[in-house]
């Protein structure tokens, strides 16, 4: 259970739709900057770190929680039953993986085929889906299912950081944290250093990604955006790769919403998870700065 949900964390960082704070931190890079991320552009950059981080981990969960037996007596005769009992697809099924696919095609192809942004076409899809006639599923079904605290949350964390940003909070404390860490007169690669290993930190007490997101975004921008004014930077850039930092949630249970879930299963306990986790959390960090040093580099994230 514990690799599935640090795997969770891990892509969530790997692809931009993948985690409602990826969203919050794009909508505070749009209004303050003025720029915008496509699905391409931000899995090019990230899904390297997502894949080798994910060979880590399964290794990592190997040495750290090793499996309990080799192999389930029965299991694949087990799968196979189920898989019997399931049937073929149905015809609504067969609806929602043409539209998933058509989705998962728009969204990877956003600025490159087309101008459609990927709140657009996710909200074009799900109209669809309850659209009369295409039988995937109707209001009264998707009103009992919607994570309606999870909306809530989102709207709540966006009010959060327009505040930070409309009463000039987030050029404050920009200020109060250049001149603790010194970040004016700095390097590219030190300013994500320093920054990263703050997020780490301070993520250890906030219970949601999505509202450290919303909350340390507008500041992290306004940091960058003094920094910038004494040296060449992309700040774009470098905000994306602090936002992965963000996604940063495998110390602790109540460091994401998917690490929650997964504990009420009562399948593992808080220290096993801490166990695997401080060592994973120093190997995701120790790799952002690789790449800082290399592949972003490269890219021309980091100048």
């Amino acid at each position: 259970m514990a690799l599935w949900i640090q795997a969770d964390s891990i892509w969530n960082v790997g692809i931009k739709t993948a985690a409602a704070q990826n969203m919050i931190a794009l909508e505070f890079i749009e209004k303050q900057l003025g720029t915008t991320v496509s699905w391409l552009d931000w899995f090019i950059t990230a899904a390297p770190f997502a894949a080798i981080m994910s060979v880590v981990l399964y290794f990592l969960l190997l040495k750290l929680v090793p499996p309990e037996m080799d192999e389930i007596e029965g299991g694949q005769e087990t799968v196979a039953r189920e898989l019997r009992e399931l049937g073929p697809m149905t015809l609504s099924e067969k609806k929602l993986m043409g539209i998933s696919i058509l989705l998962l095609f728009l969204w990877s192809t956003e600025k490159i085929l087309h101008n459609f942004d990927t709140s657009s076409t996710t909200m074009a899809a799900i109209t669809l889906m309850m659209l009369p006639g295409i039988g995937i599923m109707n209001w009264k079904e998707a009103q009992a299912k919607i994570g309606w605290g999870t909306l809530v949350l989102f709207g709540v964390g966006i009010s959060l950081g327009s505040a930070v940003l409309s009463t000039k909070a987030a050029t404050w404390i920009a200020h109060v944290i250049v001149n603790i860490f010194g970040l004016y007169y700095t390097s590219s690669f030190m300013i994500i250093a320093i920054l990263a290993l703050f997020l780490i930190v301070i993520h250890l007490g906030f219970a949601s990604a999505t509202a450290l997101a919303a909350a340390m975004i507008p500041i992290v921008i306004s940091v960058l955006q003094g920094a910038a004014e004494y040296s060449h930077l992309n700040v774009v850039g470098m905000t994306l790769i602090l936002q992965y930092v963000i996604c940063f949630g495998f110390i602790l249970p109540v460091n994401a919403p998917q690490n929650m879930v997964a504990f009420g299963t009562e399948t593992f306990e808080a220290r096993t998870f801490i166990k695997t986790g401080i060592p994973l959390t120093i190997i995701a960090y120790s790799l952002i700065m690789l790449m800082a040093a290399t592949y972003w580099k490269w890219l021309g994230i980091i100048i």
